[in-house]
């Protein structure tokens, strides 16, 4: 029996040694070093090998080094194994620390600013009460409520979506498609957390920022195949958004020339909000290993018909 790692080396180095340290009965390799594939019972990986169901006909779970599991292809994965998603302090702390940020900004007019200094001008603008801002967030997993915590120790009017009611203190909680556009039309700073599946791909349209009181601002930290890019860009041409704060793209890296990088009223970071820390993440999933082998449920355990 043994543990496989298949990403990046540096941090595999990491999981050794906290391995060797926590569970060193349990054998630690790293892709590709593999002397018996019939022996690999765990794997975590970022993406797979193809040929997952065959070549380690023994796997009991499969574990993902990320958050999300939307880079895994699931036509390959045997419906039997379990996938294991990441959930580790480390991703959620960077989540809340760069959503944050970005509210921040967007609140007090950072990014205007910005401008004006470039532009070597002083002009001053009404600074609002955090109170007076309406946030929403869509999605409402361990990121989306973290997030709403956080943001709502600042003071502002908070709500959140989910697809399935829930219920949240001291925040205004919508849910399922009814729920949506009275969720939007409150909302003046919208951030995406949501998990990318079928039906949230391309959500981050047209017809969702018209429902959003017109100059709303939004983040986007879920994926970049949530946003229609095309309706991004007139929509901010045409003010109904006034700015976008964008971590994730579709593809990337972005083209040298696409409109994103110039764009006046996108603020553009290379997929870095949140980012599985080594030690932490190796101790979640070593927790996660010790409820597998006492025959307890996972935590991030993935439900394939919601795809997440």
């Amino acid at each position: 029996m043994s543990f496989l790692y298949k990403s990046d080396p540096v941090r595999g180095a990491v999981w050794a040694q906290r391995f060797s340290q926590q569970l060193p009965e349990l054998p630690f390799r790293i892709w590709p070093d593999v002397p018996d594939p019939h022996e690999v019972r765990y794997l975590a990986a970022w993406e797979p090998p193809a040929d997952l169901a065959t070549r380690f006909p023994n796997l009991e779970v499969l574990f993902s080094t990320g958050a999300g599991v939307d880079q895994f292809d699931f036509s390959v994965i045997p419906e039997t194994l379990p996938v294991v998603r990441m959930v580790e302090s480390g991703i959620v702390n960077g989540m809340v620390e760069y959503v944050t940020l970005a509210v921040l900004s967007l609140h007090r007019d950072w990014h205007t600013y910005r401008q004006q200094q470039q532009e070597g001008r002083w002009q001053t603008h009404r600074v609002y009460p955090a109170s007076s801002r309406r946030v929403g967030v869509l999605g409402l997993g361990v990121l989306g409520r973290a997030v709403l915590d956080k943001l709502h120790g600042f003071g502002f009017a908070c709500a959140g979506w989910s697809r399935s009611p829930q219920q949240i203190d001291g925040i205004e909680c919508h849910a399922g498609a009814d729920g949506l556009q009275a969720f939007l039309a409150r909302t003046d700073i919208l951030i995406c957390l949501l998990p990318l599946t079928d039906n949230t791909r391309g959500v981050l349209c047209k017809t969702l920022f018209d429902q959003l009181p017109c100059g709303a601002a939004l983040v986007n930290v879920g994926r970049g195949a949530h946003l229609v890019q095309d309706d991004l860009l007139r929509s901010l041409d045409e003010g109904q958004l006034s700015r976008a704060v964008l971590d994730v793209c579709e593809p990337e890296p972005l083209p040298p020339r696409h409109p994103f990088w110039t764009h006046p009223q996108i603020a553009l970071t290379p997929h870095i909000a949140s980012m599985t820390q080594p030690e932490t993440a190796v101790d979640a999933l070593i927790h996660n290993l010790r409820r597998h082998q006492q025959g307890l449920p996972m935590t991030g355990l993935v439900d394939r018909a919601r795809g997440y």
